[in-house]
């Protein structure tokens, strides 16, 4: 035992849904008993050997603080960023990227596997060419003595103060370091979230790689009056001054406890409360609150995989399950008759609309209800399509919604997935209606975590 609590030596097995590695230790207690002690390790590798410190070791499941790599993964790395042994952004930076798709391509075939499916119909993952500033938006926070950060690993409550971010784009961490001087030189107050008392709480930064347009959002608990006026002055002379490409500056009033970038009251500081982005050729308006793919390279690479999966005809009816603002609708829509689009957050819907009228997509209807309820009304409306396409958030579609696309016989369903195990469990309900899986395309929309996106075919025999 030491001051930290009590040092061990193991050996990582398997990673943990986060991406940390996770061992075994068997232990003797007082009684002479063996214990199994099951440890959390971040910035480990399975297979390797490791020296770690455990606190309250008597507990059976820990978070164990590496001291030591004994012997390391082949594919081990040094990390490139300063704030990586702390930041919770990214969890796998000292892995090479070679390493990390092959992680991820394991894990969607183990996924499937599990529920009966193929592992071969899944092909390797799509990297990218460069992994890092991938980023067009990012969410900082303000801990309470006003400094500007991330969040560390595994603490919420602990906010890293902000030198730089590898992926995020370059202006991006420009503008969100002024900010940080800014908030400095007022000597403005951070948000507790203990006590909920201080101003600031969070900024969002937002850029569209194509027009090269920035967001910059800032979430305080009062509005921009009265002894704040100098501040929110100096505020937009710096970014005028300094980040020409701040197109949106905004004040957002949120004084609300829960530890969320939302808005009761919305101040514009500068432009407009909206930025441009495109992709696959497409216009889209995007506000603080607008769901995007915030990998745009990436994303412009699940576009154009769907497409191709989905073949789609002009003679062809279609439904956009879980639309969003039109990501996949407006290119699919220009390649079939008639699109309809479903989505439950009608914000969502009003900007698919306007999207569609800025593009002239004319061939496109939305609705705002949620999946298991708006498909009923559309195929009423609509009939039964010839494709559909979905893609759920992390939780999936759920076994009521995927009967019902079952149900409804299109001949090829597409299926977009942020979360290979719901997408497995969700696909097989489509089995018993004579649904087969052709393809999955894991596409690596995250580098240096453990997230991975995927594009899928179904055809009904």
């Amino acid at each position: 035992m030491n001051d930290f609590g009590e040092t061990l030596v193991t050996e990582i097995r398997q990673f943990d849904k986060k991406g940390s590695g996770q061992a075994v230790v068997w232990r003797e207690n007082e009684q002479g008993n063996s214990k199994k002690l099951r440890l959390t390790i971040p910035q480990t590798l399975p297979g390797e050997k490791v020296e770690v410190t455990v606190d309250k070791p008597e507990k059976r499941r820990r978070r164990a603080i590496l001291q030591k790599v004994i012997e390391p993964h082949p594919e081990r790395i040094v990390p490139l960023c300063p704030h990586f042994d702390r930041c919770g952004g990214c969890v796998w930076q000292h892995w090479e990227y070679s390493g990390q798709l092959k992680g991820k391509t394991n894990y969607v075939k183990d996924t499937l596997e599990a529920q009966g499916f193929d592992p071969n119909l899944v092909k390797d993952t799509i990297g990218m060419d460069n992994p890092w500033h991938y980023r067009n938006k990012m969410e900082f926070t303000f801990a309470p003595d006003g400094s500007l950060g991330l969040h560390e690993q595994g603490n919420w409550r602990k906010i890293i103060p902000l030198e730089t971010c590898l992926i995020a784009g370059d202006i991006m961490v420009d503008a969100a370091m002024e900010v940080a001087t800014w908030a400095k030189d007022h000597q403005l107050t951070g948000y507790n979230k203990d006590t909920h008392e201080g101003l600031l709480r969070h900024l969002m930064v937002r850029q569209s790689f194509k027009t090269g347009e920035l967001m910059v959002a800032l979430f305080a608990t009062e509005a921009p009056e009265g002894n704040l006026m100098k501040a929110k002055e100096d505020l937009v002379k710096r970014l005028n001054e300094k980040i020409p490409e701040a197109k949106s500056v905004l004040w957002l009033e949120n004084r609300d406890w829960a530890d969320r970038t939302q808005s009761e009251k919305t101040h514009i500081l500068s432009g407009r409360d909206f930025i441009y982005d495109e992709m696959a050729g497409f216009r889209y308006r995007l506000w603080f609150d607008t769901f995007f793919q915030t990998n745009p390279t990436q994303a412009q690479k699940l576009v154009e995989l769907a497409i191709e999966m989905a073949q789609p005809k002009k003679s062809e009816k279609m439904i956009d399950l879980f639309c969003g603002v039109g990501t996949f609708s407006l290119p699919f829509a220009t390649k079939v008759k008639q699109l309809y689009g479903i989505e439950i957050v009608e914000k969502s819907i009003e900007s698919a609309k306007r999207n569609a009228k800025d593009n002239g997509v004319e061939n496109i209807r939305f609705l705002a209800k949620d999946a298991r309820h708006g498909i009923d009304q559309v195929l009423v409306e609509f009939g039964n399509p010839e494709l559909l396409l979905l893609d759920p958030p992390r939780s999936g579609a759920g076994g009521k919604v995927m009967r019902k696309i079952g149900r409804s016989g299109p001949d090829r369903i597409v299926y977009v997935s942020c979360n290979p195990d719901t997408f497995a469990t969700d696909i097989k309900e489509l089995v018993p209606f004579g649904y087969k899986l052709v393809t999955v395309q894991p596409v690596d929309l995250f580098p240096h975590t453990v997230h991975v996106e995927l594009v899928s075919l179904l055809v009904k025999e």
